[in-house]
C-alpha cells in the first residue's frame, strides 16, 4: 500500500449518476484479472473506512473501472483480500 498523500484520485459515476472521486489504495491481481481496492475520497483511511472493490479493464491505454456484479466472483476477491489481511497481520 502506498501513503495516503500519495494516493491517485480516481473519478467514477456512482448508483444515481453523480460523480464520486475514490482514492486508489492498491490494485490486485487474481487469475489473471486485476482488481483495485479503492476509499472515497472525503474519507479518511482507517480500519472503519468502506473499502470499495471493482474490477479494473485496461482498453488502449486507458483503464476502466467496472463494478463486480457478480456476487461469487466479489465474495472470492474478498475472501483472498481477507486472508492476505490476515496473514500480514500474523506476521
Amino acid at each position: 500500500m502506498t501513503n495516503n498523500d500519495e494516493l491517485q484520485i480516481i473519478k467514477t459515476v456512482g448508483e444515481n449518476g453523480e460523480e464520486v472521486e475514490l482514492k486508489l489504495l492498491d490494485i490486485i491481481n487474481v487469475n489473471g484479472t486485476d482488481y483495485a481496492l479503492l476509499l472515497p475520497a472525503d474519507e479518511e483511511a482507517d480500519e472503519e473506512a468502506e473499502v470499495v472493490l471493482m474490477r479494473l479493464i485496461k482498453e488502449g491505454d486507458e483503464y476502466l473501472f467496472e463494478t463486480i456484479d457478480d456476487d461469487d466472483e466479489f465474495n472470492e476477491i474478498a475472501k483472498i483480500l481477507s486472508e492476505e489481511d490476515e496473514n500480514e497481520e500474523e506476521e
